[in-house]
């Protein structure tokens, strides 16, 4: 099983980052936290600093198999704005790869042009850049390989979506038992 590669910038939202790459950890996968900024420090919108594993320009992504883009203003823009992971993006939708993204970050897909013609769902008010999408009032929604969610509240349920397209319903069974997960 490859890995798990989770997008950093300053500003992203904690509890989407950090609910997924637990989850997903727990899950047994292997999950990198990159920074796409010159910092390995990268500090949340809710002043929590984390040091990521990995800075972006040190990464080949040859063992990427899923791309996990956190929510949270302004780390999604910054997201957004990053040539180096727009492209990244962009060849795993090539390839039908799995990408997953929360909050506002569904706009760097929506961006792209990759959510044409798909169900998604996104923080309210960032419709506007999820052009030609139909946009559902879903908490989480997995439309092929993309797997979008509206915010914090979701974050939980996005990253069960994300180990259920990675490892199954079983695995999320044993994780919702284990961890106490009400749904």
């Amino acid at each position: 099983m490859g890995t798990v590669y989770a997008f950093f910038a300053d500003g992203f939202e904690e509890i989407e980052a950090f609910t997924a790459i637990d989850t997903l950890r727990r899950a047994g996968l292997n999950v990198e936290i990159v920074s796409v900024t010159p910092d390995e420090i990268v500090v949340g919108a809710h002043d929590v600093s984390v040091l990521c594993d990995v800075n972006f320009v040190n990464c080949d992504f040859q063992d990427a198999e899923l791309l996990l883009l956190p929510g949270g203003m302004p780390g999604a823009a910054t997201l957004d704005k990053h040539e180096g992971l727009r492209k990244l993006i962009l060849k795993f939708a090539e390839n039908n790869k799995p990408i997953a993204a929360i909050c506002a970050a569904p706009m760097v897909l929506g961006k792209l042009g990759l959510l044409k013609g798909r169900r998604v769902t996104c923080y309210p008010s960032f419709e506007q850049y999820l052009e030609g999408a139909e946009c559902t009032n879903e908490s989480v929604v997995t439309d092929g390989n993309i797997i979008t969610a509206m915010g914090p509240g979701a974050a939980m349920d996005f990253a069960l979506a994300i180990v259920e397209k990675l490892v199954g319903k079983d695995k999320v069974d044993e994780l919702v038992e284990a961890m106490c997960v009400k749904r």
